[in-house]
């Protein structure tokens, strides 16, 4: 996938890191120097500017992108950077901060295909940690462990599966499951895979390559 990650801070740089990891085609937006220095340094195609504006995207091939991620600090320049991405019929997903209003938090989903808030996730973490979950520690959660998204080809041998049936053992699981760009939610007992599906898992970072091709059937890299 070509993504565009607008944002190369805390949230932004891991984001873009992880999917370069995964093989997708990455590009870095940022108006800060800094920023688009150490993502240079990284390896990153970056532009350097306000993502925010329209232009800018442009320069980032916002026509040819199939996601565009606003990942910045301000969550209403978020909500800015996918709103012109979404002209341009790509997936758009934004970062917002637990202490948005649920007005205006409505309006925010009701405009963009996700909105996330990275906090809440990792507190979600620490709370599995502290009450003797699962997770060791919270280290490894990110960096044992990848969150990743993967598009049902029509070959693939999990077409007409039941979700809670497949079976990854310790290697991984499937946690959401969407309908072409639907957005991705809780599979029910009953949902059947079918081609052009999108299914969301957590993998061992060792596994994703072998869960990826035993889901659907191409060979492990």
């Amino acid at each position: 996938m070509n993504v565009i990650v607008v944002g190369y801070g805390r949230v932004g740089s891991r984001v873009a890191r992880v999917l370069d990891e995964e093989g997708h085609d990455v590009v870095v937006v940022d108006n800060d120097r800094m920023k688009v220095e150490r993502a240079g340094e990284r390896g990153f195609r970056v532009v350097e500017g306000n993502g925010a504006r329209e232009a800018t995207l442009q320069e980032a091939g916002v026509a040819e992108a199939d996601a565009v991620g606003g990942f910045t600090g301000d969550p209403e320049t978020n909500h800015q950077i996918c709103l012109i991405a979404g002209d341009y019929a790509t997936r758009t997903v934004m970062r917002v901060s637990e202490d948005v209003e649920a007005a205006v938090y409505e309006r925010y989903s009701d405009d963009v295909d996700e909105v996330i808030y990275p906090e809440r996730l990792g507190a979600a973490g620490a709370k599995t940690a502290l009450l003797g979950g699962d997770f060791n520690a919270i280290a490894d959660l990110t960096e044992g462990l990848q969150i990743f998204v993967l598009t049902v080809p029509e070959d693939a041998p999990i077409v007409g599966a039941h979700v809670n049936e497949i079976d990854l053992g310790d290697r991984g699981r499937i946690y959401a499951h969407g309908r072409d760009r639907e957005s991705l939610t809780i599979p029910l007992p009953g949902t059947v895979v079918e081609a052009g599906d999108r299914i969301a898992l957590l993998a061992a970072t060792e596994a994703v390559a072998d869960v990826r091709a035993e889901l659907t059937a191409a060979e492990a890299a």
